[in-house]
């Protein structure tokens, strides 16, 4: 399979609200889109999220990356995977697969996919009331997971403060309320707090049945020592990011999941990796229509993993809600709490052009 071309295309899409978690705060998501060209004159469509709030590659970075990686095809010197980072390669990985789903498709016409994943709702923290106001409105249209995003103000101000601890577990508690014993609710600080805080936290909420505290301290070490004094099941997001990690996590006994963003450990094939070591779900790094469509076919394949009696796991797969627009003029359609996938070729994207040059930067 020889390209005869490759587009690297940096874009942003606008929230409808100010995304806020313990890692600050975002008015847009950037992105970059790879599409590469085959010699027959086939696309495929790949995504590269940088996470440059983590500590990762920004945005002229992956585009860089991947300029460079375009050049070296053309040049017939290919640039080994582990001179990019995790979303360069991930934007790769992404688009030669759905070049390779493309082809194999052919001209044959496109049938109905029936595929979907269940998706948990994503809440930007806030005011309680606010915060179950949100959880509402998701429930309506059907999910029934909900994800609250914990630490934001903790983050800020001392680690310790008792009033910012009550704040959380007030959103928690607020969300628990409105939808009744029967939905779940999983809670996400992103490393903001400290091994103390974190088990006074959990110890609050422990009451409201919690499903699952994602990366709620920093390091798998503080994980392990959290993971003794909570009946709260943990899962590792920032301190899993490779095979080796999620070895040494079971290892330690420092969380009983994994959520795994495909622009953090590099795409697919290592994302299915990870999850033959660990029980996972596919979260969005706040991804674009592409990198949304290569996340939920990922987490149709975890059945062939080393994990499947974890399927029950919803996904953070449902993030487009909360974009005010998108790129596509056809993607993955959020319907009854389900992502359902394309019916096309491939992962089943095709870009509105028009979109895309209103969204490039």
């Amino acid at each position: 399979m020889r390209l005869s071309s490759a587009e690297v295309i940096p874009y942003a899409l606008p929230f409808k609200q100010p995304y806020v978690t313990a890692r600050g705060t975002l008015q847009r998501r950037e992105m970059v889109l790879l599409r590469v060209r085959d010699e027959d004159g086939v696309v495929g469509l790949g995504e590269a999220v940088p996470l440059a709030l983590r500590g990762g590659a920004g945005l002229e970075q992956v585009a860089r990356e991947l300029e460079g990686w375009a050049e070296s095809r053309e040049t017939g010197k290919e640039l080994e995977a582990k001179a990019m980072s995790a979303p360069a390669r991930c934007a790769v990985a992404t688009a030669l697969m759905d070049l390779r789903g493309r082809r194999a498709a052919g001209s044959a016409p496109a049938a109905g996919s029936t595929e979907a994943v269940p998706c948990n709702a994503t809440l930007v923290a806030g005011e309680p009331k606010a915060v179950a106001a949100q959880a509402e409105r998701w429930a309506q249209d059907g999910f029934t997971t909900f994800k609250l995003k914990l630490g934001a103000e903790t983050a800020k101000k001392h680690p310790q403060d008792a009033f910012l601890r009550s704040r959380d577990v007030e959103q928690v508690r607020a969300v628990r309320e409105a939808l009744g014993a029967a939905v779940r609710i999983r809670v996400d600080a992103n490393e903001a707090w400290d091994l103390e805080t974190a088990e006074r936290t959990l110890a609050e909420l422990e009451p409201l049945g919690i499903e699952l505290a994602e990366q709620p301290v920093a390091g798998l070490e503080e994980m392990a020592a959290l993971a003794a004094s909570t009946s709260i099941p943990l899962a590792a997001d920032e301190s899993v990011a490779t095979v080796g990690e999620a070895e040494r996590a079971a290892a330690l006994g420092a969380c009983e999941f994994t959520g795994i963003k495909l622009s953090k450990v590099g795409g697919p094939e290592e994302a299915l990796a990870i999850a033959d070591v660990l029980p996972a779900y596919i979260t969005s790094a706040l991804d674009g229509p592409v990198g949304i469509a290569a996340g939920a076919q990922v987490a149709l394949s975890l059945a062939g993993t080393g994990h499947p009696e974890r399927l029950e796991l919803a996904h953070g797969l449902a993030t487009q809600r909360l974009f005010a627009s998108t790129i596509a003029s056809v993607e993955c359609e959020l319907r009854d709490g389900m992502l359902h996938l394309s019916p096309g070729p491939g992962l089943g994207v095709e870009i509105d052009e028009e979109a895309l040059q209103a969204h490039r930067i």
